[in-house]
């Protein structure tokens, strides 16, 4: 059977490119952000793009993007800031995206696709609105699965820990596991190592994602004290910043330190092209990872377009939409789970509920 769907907060298309890989059919995408739309529509073929609030998103217009007799599959992954770790002690309730799942609730409740997926950080699930979005899916007849993984386990080339709900109307579903797939660890030296070297500062000139930051010559002499897998600890006292003195600085042991080449990246921030804000160095090389190397440890393909040609590659919104993707391999994850559960009603359908128009 054939599966559509429609892709709310796409992004730069992560869960959407993975969805794909699979054989399920992405015929569109909402965000609010412009500099989604070009990823978006250059790597998702055939899918159609909506720059708009969610908030302001009509259902009747996305449900009929969905084919007849195809199963409809509706995928959110709402902004996970207001839920993040990195945000303690803040208010995060008071956040403009705190309510946002709530209207993927409300899409949820007018379209009743047959299958719902969203991904986001594992501290939602403490929350209550998670808790009110899936009480309102099993109202709605749906069984749902929820599981914390690793995004390292399903391929990706970096640690990266998120919370994965699958909910259908055809009976339960579940996240299949790394070995059921046939997925394999990576690291980095699997993902980056035969890319170009750059200098700090330098662009490729075939490739403009392959672009480094600047580094005063300060930065630069601290990346070049710095070892793989080590700390700022590891310094001479003469770069040590004033912050790292303090009592209260010390635990932030990560900033400016390299990768090492045989392990999975850390998370991969919005924040990752800048060295001062994480294990963002490169493991040999005296500078920040590029953009290029940092999508591809969101497990993007190496030649993914972000933007149009002759745009000029900036590192904040670029770094943004890689930061905030779903991992393209996680993406597949799914995708092969909602795949494999479809095959299942098939075999069943003169037992289920008919697939809704």
């Amino acid at each position: 059977m054939k599966i559509d769907a429609v892709d709310l907060f796409c992004g730069a298309g992560g869960l959407s490119y993975g969805l794909q890989k699979t054989g399920i059919s992405v015929r569109g995408g909402v965000d609010f952000d412009p500099h989604c739309e070009t990823p978006f529509t250059a790597n998702i073929k055939g899918a159609k793009f909506f720059l708009e609030d969610i908030k302001t998103t009509d259902a009747t217009k996305l449900g009929k993007l969905y084919r007849k007799k195809s199963f409809k599959l509706l995928a959110g992954c709402a902004p996970c800031q207001p839920f993040s770790n990195l945000r303690n002690g803040v208010n995060k309730s008071k956040s403009d995206k705190w309510p946002l799942l709530n209207e993927f609730s409300r899409l949820v409740s007018t379209l009743t696709p047959d299958f719902v997926t969203m991904e986001n950080v594992p501290q939602l699930k403490k929350q209550s609105i998670f808790s009110d979005f899936v009480e309102n899916l099993k109202k709605l007849g749906y069984q749902v699965s929820t599981n914390v993984v690793d995004a390292a386990d399903y391929g990706v080339p970096q640690r990266r820990n998120r919370l994965v709900l699958l909910a259908s109307l055809h009976g339960p579903i579940r996240l299949l596991s790394p070995e059921e797939i046939g997925v394999k660890k990576k690291t980095i030296r699997d993902a980056i190592e035969g890319l170009p070297t750059l200098n700090a500062g330098e662009t490729h000139k075939t490739d403009p994602m392959h672009k480094a930051r600047a580094l005063s010559n300060l930065n630069l002499a601290r990346i070049r004290a710095s070892q793989p897998g080590g700390t700022w600890a590891d310094w001479p006292d003469h770069l040590k910043l004033d912050c790292h003195k303090k009592e209260s600085g010390v635990t932030f042991k990560s900033v400016y330190g390299r990768m090492q080449w045989d392990l999975p990246a850390g998370t991969i921030t919005t924040q990752a092209t800048n060295v001062g804000t994480g294990r963002f160095a490169h493991p040999s090389q005296d500078r920040a990872l590029s953009l290029r190397e940092l999508a591809i440890l969101q497990s993007f393909p190496a030649d993914y377009i972000f933007t149009e040609n002759d745009e000029a590659i900036e590192f904040a919104p670029i770094g943004r939409l890689i930061g905030n993707a779903v991992p393209v391999d996680l993406g597949y994850a799914v995708g092969q789970s909602i795949n494999q559960h479809a095959k299942g009603i098939g075999r069943r359908n003169d037992k289920q509920t008919p697939i809704q128009a």
